[in-house]
């Protein structure tokens, strides 16, 4: 008889996910400290890092028949049409004490509104491309590190309590996963 499914929080393993990659990150650079590797040695190293816990992970997990629950907000909220809603308001500028004259002051007053006008324009830009940049980066992070271990967890009914099925199952899927990364930059490299 098998045993209840248990079940892991989407956020949780989104959390995990990003301590994973930060992990990824630190220990790339540490020990790339001592070495002098180029950057596809670098990348090849830390894509290891990550397809060996990624598979580590969906091998532990369809061998005890976890499965995932959506918990993540839903963005239905999210207005498209304001962007500029949260801008904040301009920054006030120094005045300015002297010239050469009405006609420097004048000039001066008018650059400086002008110049104003510009840098409000430029902060609410950026702030728009930020924030819509931040947006798709939760979204494609959302998609790779749930909708896929969703994927993958589907099939932990079927591996629970066989770590046989459940390694060539992770082993495929981590191949899939992590592998065309490894592709891209290979084909990168020959292309050069």
């Amino acid at each position: 008889m098998k045993a209840k499914q248990t079940y892991l929080k989407g956020k949780s393993v989104f959390i995990v996910s990003l301590l994973v990659i930060a992990i990824t990150i630190l220990t790339v650079y540490l020990t790339g400290i001592n070495y002098n590797r180029s950057l596809t040695s670098n990348l090849y190293f830390s894509l290891g890092i990550i397809a060996t816990a990624v598979f580590l992970f969906m091998t532990y997990g369809l061998y005890a028949g976890i499965g995932l629950i959506d918990n993540f907000p839903k963005f239905r909220n999210f207005k498209t049409n304001d962007l500029t809603g949260s801008a904040s308001s301009p920054i006030d500028m120094p005045s300015i004490d002297g010239g050469d004259g009405i006609g420097g002051l004048i000039l001066s007053i008018v650059l400086w509104i002008a110049m104003s006008i510009l840098f409000v324009i430029l902060l609410i830009v950026l702030e728009a491309v930020f924030w819509f940049s931040l947006l798709i980066i939760l979204a494609i992070l959302y998609w790779v590190f749930f909708r896929a271990l969703k994927f993958v967890f589907n099939k932990s009914k079927d591996t629970q309590g066989a770590i046989g099925i459940s390694a060539f199952y992770a082993l495929t899927y981590t191949l899939l996963y992590v592998g065309w990364i490894v592709g891209v930059v290979y084909l990168t490299q020959i292309i050069k």
